[in-house]
């Protein structure tokens, strides 16, 4: 089969673990694969996206090959895939927008960031370059926040033709105006949110959906994070935080029995911990009520890598966006946003998106699947 050619913008740690997994398992079979949802998607394989083109706006990776600048500074995830050969894809500057807070100039760290001085692109040279490239599906790894980066290389999608796989906290899929926009011209777009693997919201939804099918009330909960890469740092700006707590906050409403009031629910980005680097640690607490109105909590921390922990998502992501291109297929995804995104056009619960999106890869979709209460 044909490749699959993605365009990347932001060439950070989630960036590094993709193209890492690709590489990783090109030396794998289905027998010995592990980590990965699905071997095969459509037919495509992990191995089969090709990275074509690349924007960033860190001055240490402008002009590198792609597969060298995924493991410049500030990238500080692991590095599972050492050995991976020149790709001939040069980084290119990218747009900067909001896409660059400026505290982070006030850390001195080597895991910080340094905005490059070179001419920013116009909106006609980023079209023309994914036109050049024969990309078909443009991946958003933005900082959280970068509202209007967001929607310039959105737009730079729409006009060049190619699907757009949304993996940050800024509302495009779920937003009814922007999905418009996909759907007339029939170009497939993915997200909002990226859910991990096994992160932070898919645990934290899982118990609550538990807590409600045995009959536990839920009065309270919270949920910590701490984390020390650039999307940490970025994250102490609390401005540019508004998308991002509303979506892992709605994540966890969406498959609660009853809606908790605003006092009882705290889910959200925490701190910045240098020395975590790509290390996240979630802390969560849950307190309700068991029969005979008996009060029970449950405390739980969770340690992951974040950046690798995306990147088993996206993986299917972007061949899920393949596929919809392939059968001519515009707008939002429902079933692979719902299953793969923490904040897609319509919520449901983690079993039901589970199997949309087993029946959207095998293209058995039926109107019947969308009912209105999400389970």
């Amino acid at each position: 089969m044909n490749k699959i050619k993605i365009s990347i913008i932001g060439v950070g740690n989630c960036a590094s673990s993709l193209i890492q997994g690709i590489y990783h398992y090109g030396r794998k079979n289905s027998d010995n694969a592990i980590g990965l949802m699905h071997w095969e998607i459509g037919g495509y394989k992990p191995f089969d996206i090709e990275v074509v083109a690349a924007f960033d706006i860190d001055k240490r990776k402008i002009g590198l090959d792609v597969n060298e600048a995924i493991f410049s500074k500030p990238n500080c995830t692991t590095i599972f895939c050492p050995d991976i050969p020149q790709s001939s894809v040069k980084v290119q500057m990218g747009k900067v927008l909001d896409g660059f807070s400026e505290h982070m100039k006030d850390y001195e760290d080597q895991y910080t960031f340094i905005l490059a001085d070179a001419a920013e692109p116009t909106k006609e040279e980023i079209i023309t370059a994914l036109k050049d490239s024969g990309t078909d599906v443009l991946i958003n790894y933005l900082p959280v926040g970068s509202e209007k980066a967001t929607r310039f290389y959105a737009d730079c999608a729409l006009e060049a033709g190619v699907a757009f796989v949304n993996n940050i906290p800024v509302f495009i899929a779920s937003d009814p105006v922007w999905e418009k926009r996909f759907k007339d011209k029939n170009i497939p777009i993915i997200g909002d949110d990226i859910k991990s693997q096994l992160g932070a919201t898919i645990t934290h939804r899982v118990l609550t959906d538990l807590f409600h099918k045995r009959g536990v009330k839920l009065e309270r909960t919270y949920q910590l994070n701490t984390g020390g890469n650039t999307d940490f740092l970025n994250m102490l700006n609390r401005t540019r935080l508004i998308s991002k707590k509303e979506s892992k906050t709605e994540a966890v409403q969406a498959v609660a029995f009853q809606r908790l009031k605003n006092k009882n629910i705290h889910v959200g980005p925490s701190d910045y911990v240098t020395w975590q680097k790509d290390n996240k640690v979630c802390f969560i607490r849950m307190e309700g009520k068991l029969f005979g109105d008996v009060p029970m909590n449950l405390e739980m921390r969770l340690s992951v890598e974040d950046s690798p922990n995306s990147a088993g998502v996206a993986i299917d992501a972007i061949r899920c966006a393949k596929l919809a291109l392939n059968r001519k297929q515009g707008g939002a995804l429902i079933a692979p946003s719902a299953y793969f995104y923490k904040h897609p056009p319509k919520q449901f619960t983690d079993d039901k998106a589970y199997m949309m999106a087993e029946m959207f890869i095998q293209k058995e979709m039926s109107d019947e699947m969308f009912d209105h209460s999400g389970r």
